[in-house]
């Protein structure tokens, strides 16, 4: 069997301003991605039938314009998961009180808004380790979606973190211990310091390609800056896996002029290309996902069989 999930990280502006260590977004730019970009993911996923698994931060949903977001995702069928209360970089550098809080606090304002406690987690930074997962199992959760074994990734971001180190313009972001490169790609239960197969929660790691490709990432930044003759390439290349977990952010359809952050354009490379060419892109993924036989379901939908895959 052959499924695919799309899942969105509802990360707001300020999350960008943390990692590329600028100031607070401007106020007509501080809720874009829940008012602009997500009603645009909307109809994306509504033209394709397609339900997705959203990755909300708990204290967004005091925001009303958040909160009413949320509940449309939800009454279309889409799941809402948790990616923590406050979306902290240094999540696995806490305490594991507060780590147990943030997971927590998170899944309860979900469960106060749309009448169900999620089932997912997703850490912010994609950073993970074996308490926070210990913590999500002794919270209930079901599955983690996390664990992103991405070469190219990996450098990028540490390339990134000590140019701005060396500009004096600290980022809130850090770097996964180097032991995620040699984690599982598919679907499994984790072990030993997560990278190895045990008997823990379940992991739906983030897609990466197969083969002499070499494991690039399979994410909407990725998919965007290729274009959508590149989306189609890497969609052949991610194809034969059992699992293709697509994960997304809101930003991915935002725009730099319509949405007000153009202020962004130098660090986020993906605000300078039209919003069309963004579209196209992510269709030609869905497309290509398509004509590869792939079922679309949710995380959840997802754990359902291959829960019972890695016991056996």
């Amino acid at each position: 069997m052959r499924l695919a999930s799309i899942s969105i990280d509802v990360d707001e502006i300020h999350c960008y301003t943390a990692i590329h260590g600028l100031s607070q977004p401007p106020a007509e730019a501080r809720w874009a991605v829940y008012t602009r970009a997500l009603p645009r993911f909307e109809k994306l996923l509504a033209a394709h039938g397609i339900r997705a698994t959203l990755f909300v931060v708990g204290r967004d949903l005091d925001n009303p314009q958040a909160a009413a977001a949320v509940r449309r995702f939800h009454s279309a069928g889409h799941e809402i998961a948790n990616h923590s209360y406050d979306h902290c970089y240094d999540l696995t550098r806490l305490p594991g009180s507060e780590i147990e809080r943030q997971v927590d606090l998170c899944s309860r304002a979900i469960a106060d808004l749309t009448g169900e406690r999620p089932v997912g987690f997703r850490a912010p930074g994609y950073t993970i380790n074996g308490q926070v997962l210990d913590t999500l199992q002794a919270l209930d959760l079901i599955y983690d979606s996390s664990v992103f074994p991405c070469p190219s990734y990996y450098l990028a971001k540490g390339v990134a973190l000590g140019w701005m180190a060396l500009q004096q313009r600290p980022s809130y972001s850090i770097l996964d211990h180097p032991r995620v490169l040699w984690a599982p790609t598919d679907p499994y239960r984790v072990g030993h310091n997560y990278r190895k197969r045990g008997q823990g929660i379940l992991e739906l790691p983030i897609g990466v390609t197969r083969g002499y490709s070499g494991r690039l990432p399979y994410i909407g930044t990725s998919l965007i800056l290729a274009g959508p003759s590149g989306a189609q390439w890497l969609t052949r290349a991610i194809a034969g896996r059992p699992l293709i977990n697509l994960e997304l952010h809101g930003i991915d359809l935002a725009d730099a002029e319509q949405d007000h952050l153009a202020f962004l354009r130098p660090y986020q490379p993906d605000l300078n290309l039209a919003l069309g060419r963004k579209f196209a892109s992510l269709q030609a993924a869905i497309d290509g996902l398509v004509k590869q036989r792939y079922r679309f379901v949710t995380l959840s939908e997802a754990t359902s069989y291959f829960g019972r895959a890695a016991r056996g």
